[in-house]
């Protein structure tokens, strides 16, 4: 049985933070409308959606960049409705009524606009579903870029690790990626002020053998 050999090296855990101002937003809204039929609240709907449109128009929001996600029509009759008063609508009675509910979501071009859209949409009838995303355009090269940072702050660690003890570093024998983290986590984590920029964190674990 051959004993194991013991490999002269140093372990490091290089960090970095790539800081980007966003360029875009994202966000779900609601439009619901209610009627005694389902024809009429379908024409009340589309009458509504034509409205919020309208009415981000001005922001230069196309009629692209306002997508439906989903769209269900409920019948809101109900197994007690028979005891209830009936409703008279186009001279027919009427026992229940109708619900559309559509779910939207809404790309804005320019991050630095999006609240005055939500507030012009909850004023034009749709309803903010959570919050909002805020997103760069090419979010992978953000990422690429906090890896390569921390990788190269690996690398410096080592050889200074390396030169106290007198010694060289050479190629890496293994690197690990450990956290790759956006929106302010770090931040928050590091109790600093968060500038409203999406930061992207790296984190990985590299070792070296001594040359």
């Amino acid at each position: 049985m051959t004993a194991a050999q013991n490999i002269e090296g140093v372990a490091v855990v290089g960090e970095a933070v790539r800081r980007v101002a966003p360029e875009s937003a994202e966000f779900l809204m609601e439009v619901a409308t209610t009627a005694y039929s389902a024809a009429q609240a379908m024409k009340e709907h589309q009458t509504r959606v034509g409205q919020i449109a309208q009415a981000v128009a001005d922001f230069g929001l196309k009629p692209g960049d306002l997508q439906t996600v989903s769209l269900n029509v409920v019948n809101l009759f109900s197994p007690m409705a028979p005891a209830l008063p009936a409703f008279g609508y186009g001279g027919e009675t009427q026992l229940g009524s109708y619900q559309v509910r559509n779910i939207i979501r809404v790309n804005v071009r320019d991050s630095g606009r999006v609240g005055e859209i939500v507030d012009t949409l909850t004023k034009a009838g749709a309803a903010l579903m959570g919050g909002f995303s805020l997103r760069v355009s090419d979010e992978g090269a953000a990422r690429k870029a906090a890896l390569e940072d921390a990788a190269r702050d690996a690398r410096t660690k080592a050889e200074s690790l390396a030169a106290a003890a007198g010694k060289h570093v050479g190629d890496p024998q293994t690197i690990v990626e450990d956290v790759v983290a956006t929106n302010g986590i770090t931040a928050a984590l590091r109790a600093q002020p968060y500038a409203g920029e999406l930061e992207y964190y790296a984190r990985v674990t590299a070792s070296f053998r001594f040359q």
